[in-house]
């Protein structure tokens, strides 16, 4: 009777320590801290606090589905920022003055 349930796919995740996922959300941080830094856009700071939202699980101190949910909102607080910054910079920007050339407004 066991054979007929088929295994979630993904399961083998399960066999992975988690000082592996705490590495990869590490490592998730840095990248948006640096992208944070790099673009001047706050939005990857909110990726950077979903990040460690997952890292909470991992060390035992919440439940994974709490951790994913805070994780998931924060994620698209941080799209919504990063896009808006993105386009506030592209309608708001000045186009730059190229000399020797008509400028046109």
């Amino acid at each position: 009777m066991d054979e007929d349930i088929a295994v979630a796919f993904g399961s083998f995740m399960e066999a992975m320590p988690h000082w592996a996922f705490i590495i990869i959300h590490s490592t998730l941080i840095v990248v948006g801290y640096w992208l944070s830094r790099k673009t001047k856009n706050n939005g990857f700071l909110l990726f950077v606090v979903a990040e460690l939202s997952y890292i909470t699980y991992h060390t035992g101190l919440t439940h994974f589905l709490f951790a994913h949910i805070i994780a998931e909102v924060l994620d698209i607080l941080a799209l919504v920022t990063i896009a808006f910054g993105f386009s506030k910079r592209i309608v708001g920007g000045v186009s730059p003055v190229v000399p020797g050339t008509a400028q046109h407004r």
